[in-house]
């Protein structure tokens, strides 16, 4: 909102009103998949409810974030923002991996990586595109072809993994503890780019730079945070423990569940948020929201994840099916030929959504 209208106590007064009914409904579709789950209704009903509840608990997650990075610099409030919107993912696939559900745990994660660059960057390049004057949309190269760079370097562990496994080599027998040092490798390497890019300047058209509105307190911001933590992790239980009933009544691939469904409901609050932006001409902003999202989920959800998981009986490995390790490649390759020159059309927006679909009938087969 420009100008005066930013400060029209009328204009905040609408926004907290929005906030207070959309918080209202993630507590009636939160309640209603507890109802649901601990009288023992259908695994199914308690699917699509957790689910959508998933997606509310992702908004409020980031609305808190965003309150609460008003106080910090922008650059803080950007990684705070992408970190702390992991949540819902990072609950859903720990459950997953104590259930022993392995497929769902991967492709929960890849799904995120996968959703947010290419189907959520896609249709942030359409918008952008379709909103500038001569029909190009541009921004700064840096984050872009650092995202590119730290996929790719994420991809060269789970390549050589896969090669290993393939040939049946004596380091195939030690793939968790390869994966192991890559994941150190790997959070290591997202220190080293987190300590230049919270330090580099940023343009006042960057995340976090302009105040969202909220003006929520300190307390009321760190209460709905944790609030939305804890109902993350219990609403992420329930959709874990209704899975395996719930995919088979609805004929649907437990890959195609954790690449596709889990992905874009984790991950709903910021497709939107990105989209939205592009829309609005603020185009070096829109792809901040999605590139910062997907530098996390490589280099530091997933390897975070693979340590998490050493206590479990069923543990998170880089060794992934060929068909995802060939996609994921190919992914941070699309990623960097499409956005490492500054602009990008509405031809190659089409592109990279066009993938993802080919990329989630794949997995509605597996």
């Amino acid at each position: 909102l420009p100008g005066r209208g930013w400060q029209d106590p009328g204009v905040l007064t609408g926004m907290a009103s929005r906030q207070r009914m959309y918080l209202a409904a993630i507590t009636v579709a939160t309640a209603v998949a507890a109802v649901l789950r601990y009288s023992h209704q259908a695994d199914l009903a308690i699917f699509i409810a957790a689910g959508v509840a998933l997606t509310g608990l992702a908004w409020l997650v980031s609305f808190a974030t965003e309150a609460l990075g008003e106080r910090f610099s922008p650059a803080v409030t950007g990684v705070m923002q992408s970190t702390l919107g992991n949540l819902p993912e990072l609950f859903v696939v720990l459950f997953a991996l104590k259930a022993g559900e392995t497929t769902v745990a991967q492709t929960s994660i890849l799904g995120s990586l996968f959703a947010n660059a290419l189907l959520v960057l896609g249709f942030v390049l359409v918008a952008g595109a379709t909103k500038a004057p001569d029909g190009v949309m541009r921004f700064h190269k840096r984050l872009p072809n650092d995202t590119a760079t730290l996929l790719l370097l994420a991809s060269f562990i789970i390549v050589v993994l896969a090669l290993s496994e393939s040939v049946s080599d004596r380091a195939s027998q030690h793939q968790l503890e390869i994966s192991v040092m890559g994941a150190i490798c790997l959070l290591l390497l997202y220190g080293f780019w987190l300590w230049g890019y919270l330090r580099m300047p940023h343009d006042a058209d960057c995340v976090g730079a302009k105040p969202a509105g909220h003006h929520v307190p300190l307390a009321a911001s760190i209460g709905l945070l944790a609030l939305a933590g804890v109902g993350a992790a219990f609403v992420s239980e329930w959709f874990v423990g209704s899975l395996d009933t719930a995919v088979d009544k609805l004929g649907i691939s437990k890959a195609f569940t954790g690449l596709v469904i889990v992905a874009i409901a984790g991950n709903a609050v910021e497709n939107v948020v990105g989209i939205s932006l592009a829309a609005k001409g603020k185009a070096d902003l829109a792809i901040s929201v999605v590139k910062n999202s997907v530098a996390q989920i490589a280099v530091f959800l997933f390897p975070a994840l693979v340590l998490l998981s050493l206590p479990f009986e069923n543990r998170l490995t880089f060794v992934l099916a060929p068909v995802f390790v060939g996609a994921l490649v190919l992914t941070a390759l699309a990623v960097w030929q499409v956005t490492g020159d500054g602009e990008a059309t509405a031809f190659e927006g089409w592109a990279l959504i066009l993938l993802f679909v080919v990329l989630a009938s794949l997995a509605w087969y597996e």
